[in-house]
């Protein structure tokens, strides 16, 4: 019986799977065990980078949570479309969405992490929201999302390409799609035997309680009714002041509308005066010349004149 040699894509898949402390021994161990069959493939296996904490979230995410990846991506490239073809509402409307969804999927990340035994940080998850986003505006860094073999988080504008050859673990990885697994079941923990003892002030702590969470739901009624009255006055002043505004520039627009006609009648007032001048012009040319042929025609008629 022979045994197939995997290949790096197979290895790379299989290690960037696993929980961040088991990467290293468990990569160099396949590295030692593949270095008999294939020197080569060892070699590259042994040079396979640790991922960051953000990049083996997301790596984790595509592998347990493979459905809501791929929503994450199909609202990309709805998105991408809807830029390509300058749709506004539609693209608006997707905007919206991607920064929902990928809040979402986000905070889904971080359960996964803590699940997986790692606590995340705040920069850690906006290195995760970072690397999502990414890989709704950019064809490539969702390419490399997919893959699952992140070394390092991405970031992206959509406007610039994004060098990925220092993100993935290898440059095979675009183009490659992660295995999916299964959620490790959570470990049952021991419980102790727990004895019910009567309490015999039940009814009066029950009671104050209710009446304790009653006073806290009046202050906070209380509070929300401030806030929306305070709410509905700024709306009620934005709109007179919307309102305002909108006379200020509809007057503008029809003084606007009287300086133009005014500019006109100018032109055309201009216009005539010109050709008036013009013709004042002929005018004065042709008397100045009768002028000048009547003083030399008095000059040879009379010398001394």
């Amino acid at each position: 019986m022979t045994t197939t040699t995997p290949d790096l894509l197979e290895v790379a898949d299989e290690l960037y799977g696993l929980a961040l402390p088991e990467f290293t021994p468990t990569r160099d161990a396949r590295a030692k065990e593949l270095k008999a069959s294939d020197a080569a493939l060892a070699t590259r296996v042994k040079a396979l980078r640790k991922p960051s904490m953000a990049a083996w979230v997301v790596n984790l995410l595509v592998r347990l949570e493979s459905e809501q990846v791929t929503q994450v991506l199909q609202v990309g490239t709805a998105l991408r479309e809807a830029q390509a073809s300058l749709a506004g509402e539609e693209l608006r409307a997707l905007t919206r969405q991607r920064r929902q969804l990928t809040a979402a999927v986000t905070a889904r990340a971080r359960a996964l992490a803590a699940e997986n035994g790692q606590k995340i940080t705040s920069a850690v998850s906006d290195q995760v929201e970072a690397t999502l986003t990414a890989a709704m505006v950019d064809e490539d860094c969702a390419a490399a999302v997919r893959s699952g073999l992140l070394v390092a988080p991405l970031a992206s504008t959509g406007v610039e390409a994004v060098e990925l050859g220092a993100a993935v673990a290898v440059p095979e990885a675009l183009g490659f799609s992660a295995s999916p697994r299964e959620a490790r079941p959570a470990q049952p923990t021991a419980r102790p035997e727990l004895h019910v003892v009567p309490d015999p002030d039940a009814d009066r702590k029950a009671i104050a309680a209710a009446r304790e969470r009653l006073e806290k739901t009046e202050q906070a009624v209380a509070r929300a009714t401030e806030a929306l009255t305070a709410a509905a006055t700024d709306v009620a002043d934005l709109e007179a002041r919307g309102l305002q505004v909108q006379g200020e520039l509809d007057e503008l627009r029809r003084r606007l509308a009287e300086l133009e006609a005014s500019v006109e009648e100018v032109d055309d007032e201009l216009a005539d005066a010109e050709e008036v001048r013009a013709e004042a012009e002929a005018a004065l040319a042709a008397a100045a010349k009768d002028h000048d042929a009547a003083a030399a025609a008095l000059a040879r008629l009379d010398p001394e004149a």
